[in-house]
C-alpha cells in the first residue's frame, strides 16, 4: 500500500534531521494518512479511501465527498477517486436528462 493520500495527491517528502551539532542526516516526512468511510449522496454508495488528514478537513469543509470531487483536479486524484469523480459526472448527467 503506498503512502499516497487518494484525493489529493500528497505523497512522502524528504528532509534532513538536523543534530545540536549541525550534523545533517536524510529522513522522509510521511503524509498523516487515515483510512476513512465517505459517503457519495448522489450515488448513494459509501467508499473507503486511504486519505491524509488535512484532506479529510477538506471534504467537510467543501461539503463532502461529492463537492470535493467536483473541484478536485484530475491529476491529483488516484485511479479509484478519478472513476468515483466519472460517476458522479454519469449521475448529474442522467440526472439533468431527466429533469
Amino acid at each position: 500500500m503506498s503512502r499516497r493520500c487518494e484525493l489529493t495527491g500528497k505523497g512522502p517528502m524528504t528532509g534532513n534531521n538536523v543534530s545540536h551539532a549541525n550534523n545533517k542526516t536524510r529522513r522522509r516526512f510521511l503524509p498523516n494518512l487515515v483510512d476513512v468511510t465517505l459517503a457519495s449522496e448522489t450515488l448513494g454508495k459509501s467508499y473507503a479511501l486511504r486519505i491524509s488528514a488535512s484532506a479529510l478537513r477538506t471534504v467537510d469543509h467543501r461539503g463532502g465527498l461529492d463537492a470535493f470531487l467536483a473541484k478536485a483536479r484530475d491529476e491529483d486524484l488516484s485511479p479509484r477517486a478519478l472513476k468515483i469523480k466519472k460517476d458522479l459526472a454519469k449521475a448529474a448527467q442522467t440526472a439533468a436528462a431527466v429533469a
